[in-house]
C-alpha cells in the first residue's frame, strides 16, 4: 500500500522493521555458539584498533603483523589479570580449615541469635536448612551439565575470539567496503559516519570501563583495608571485575569478602560494614564516576539499560548481560541513521533537561501544538525579543 507521494506508510516501514529485527534476534538465538564469539571479537577488535593503529602507523608493522601483536596485548592483559584471580584464589585456599572453623562459630552464633529472637529452636532451624538443601540437591545434576556445557563454550571461545579478532582487524578495511557496496542508494558519507560513530561508542564504553573498574578497584581495597579485611587488594579488583554485568555487579562481589569478613571478625559488624561500603561505592560508579569519565558519548537511559540487560541475559545467558550495553548502543546509532527506526533510537537515548523538568507536559504539549501558549507568555518574549534588538550595538555605516 502506498500513499500519493509513492511513499509506504510510516507504520508500515516501522513494523516491517520490527519483524525484521525480531528475525536477527531469532537467527541470534539459534547460532548463538558461533554469534557470541563472534560478537565479542566485533567488539574487542573495535576497543584494540587504536592498538593495532600504534602498531602500523607508529613502528611501520605491516597491517598482519600489528594486528597479531594487538591480539597478543590482550591476551597478555587478560591473562594477568586471570593468574592474578588464580594466584590469590590458591592462597585463600590454603587457610580453608582456619576459615571452615570460624564459619562453623559463625554459624553456631547465628543460630543462636534465631532461637533467641524468634524462638525457634535449633532442630527447626536445621531441618529448615535441611529441607532447601536437598531441594537444591535435586537440581545438581543440571546444574553440572549446564556447567559443562558452559565449560565447552568457553574453550571454544578463547580459541575462536581471537582468531575472529585477527581477521577483523586484518580485513576491516575490506569489511568497510562491503557496508559501502549493501548501501549504494544511501550516501557514502553517512555510512562512513554511522560506523565511525560505532566505533566511537564502543570504544568509548570499553576503554570507560576500564577505567572505572581501575578507580572502583582502588575505592573497593581502600574501604576493605581501612576495615582491617585480609586480602583487601583480591576481593576489591574481583568485585570491580564484576562490574562487566551492570548494574549487579558491584552488589554480588560485596557477598564474597562479607562472608569471610564474617568468618575471620569477631563481629557481624564488619560484615555489615563491608556490604554498606560497597553499595556507596555502586551509588558513586553510577551517578560520579561513570558520567563524569564516559559522558554522554553511551547516551542509554537506565529503563532501557536494564531491559536490554535482561533481553540479552534470556538470549544469551551470561555472555548477554557483558554484551547487552554495547551492542545496544550499537542498535541506538543504526536506529538514528534510519528514518523508520529514529524514533526507538530516540528512545533508546537519554531525555533531555526539559523532559524532567516540572512543568514538562505543559510544554512538550505546547511544542507540539496540542496546546497553544499563554498570550502573556507570547507577549511577554515578543518584548524581550525587540528589546535585545534595540539593545544590541549599531555599527556605523561604512561610506
Amino acid at each position: 500500500m502506498e500513499n500519493k507521494t509513492g511513499k509506504r506508510p510510516y507504520s508500515i516501514e516501522l513494523a516491517s522493521s520490527l519483524f525484521a529485527l525480531a528475525l536477527i534476534i531469532g537467527f541470534l538465538y539459534v547460532t548463538q555458539s558461533v554469534v557470541v564469539p563472534l560478537l565479542f571479537a566485533i567488539i574487542l577488535s573495535m576497543t584494540l584498533y587504536p592498538v593495532a593503529a600504534f602498531f602500523e602507523n607508529k613502528l611501520r608493522f605491516g597491517k598482519a603483523l600489528a594486528s597479531i601483536m594487538a591480539v597478543i596485548v590482550a591476551i597478555l592483559v587478560i591473562s594477568t589479570l586471570l593468574w592474578f584471580i588464580i594466584h590469590q584464589s590458591i592462597i585463600i585456599g590454603k587457610d580453608a580449615v582456619a576459615i571452615q572453623e570460624k564459619v562453623l562459630v559463625a554459624l553456631e552464633s547465628i543460630q543462636n541469635w534465631i532461637q533467641s529472637q524468634f524462638g525457634l529452636e535449633r532442630s527447626e532451624v536445621i531441618e529448615k536448612v535441611q529441607e532447601q538443601g536437598n531441594r537444591v540437591l535435586e537440581n545438581v545434576g543440571g546444574y553440572i551439565s549446564a556447567a559443562f556445557g558452559s565449560i565447552g563454550s568457553m574453550l571454544a571461545g578463547v580459541v575462536l575470539v581471537p582468531i575472529f579478532i585477527f581477521f577483523l582487524l586484518y580485513y576491516r578495511d575490506f569489511f568497510k567496503e562491503f557496508f559501502f557496496k549493501s548501501f549504494k542508494n544511501t550516501d557514502n558519507k553517512k555510512i562512513h559516519g554511522v560506523l565511525s560513530k560505532i566505533y566511537q561508542v564502543v570504544q568509548s564504553y570499553c576503554l570507560g570501563l576500564v577505567t572505572v573498574m581501575g578507580i572502583v578497584a582502588v575505592l573497593n581495597t581502600a574501604g576493605l583495608m581501612l576495615m582491617g579485611i585480609q586480602y583487601a587488594w583480591f576481593f576489591g579488583s574481583l568485585a570491580s571485575l564484576l562490574m562487566l554485568l551492570p548494574y549487579i555487579g558491584i552488589a554480588i562481589g560485596s557477598i564474597l569478602p562479607a562472608l569471610f569478613a564474617l568468618a575471620t571478625k569477631d563481629t557481624g559488624f564488619y560484615a555489615v560494614g563491608v556490604i554498606a561500603w560497597f553499595q556507596v561505592v555502586q551509588f558513586l560508579e553510577g551517578n560520579v564516576i561513570t558520567p563524569n569519565i564516559v559522558g554522554g558519548k553511551v547516551s542509554i537511559n537506565p529503563l532501557m539499560a536494564i531491559i536490554a540487560i535482561l533481553l540479552g541475559g534470556m538470549i544469551f545467558g551470561l555472555a548477554g548481560l557483558i554484551l547487552a550495553l554495547p551492542m545496544t548502543a550499537t542498535l541506538k546509532v543504526i536506529f538514528d541513521a534510519i528514518p523508520s527506526m529514529e524514533p526507538i533510537g530516540y528512545l533508546i537515548g537519554e531525555p533531555e533537561k526539559e523532559h524532567l523538568k516540572r512543568n514538562a507536559t505543559q510544554e512538550l504539549l505546547q511544542k507540539w501544538g496540542i496546546v497553544r501558549k499563554p498570550k502573556k507568555m507570547y507577549k511577554q518574549k515578543v518584548h524581550e525579543s525587540s528589546a535585545e534588538d534595540t539593545s544590541s550595538p549599531q555599527l556605523p555605516d561604512q561610506k
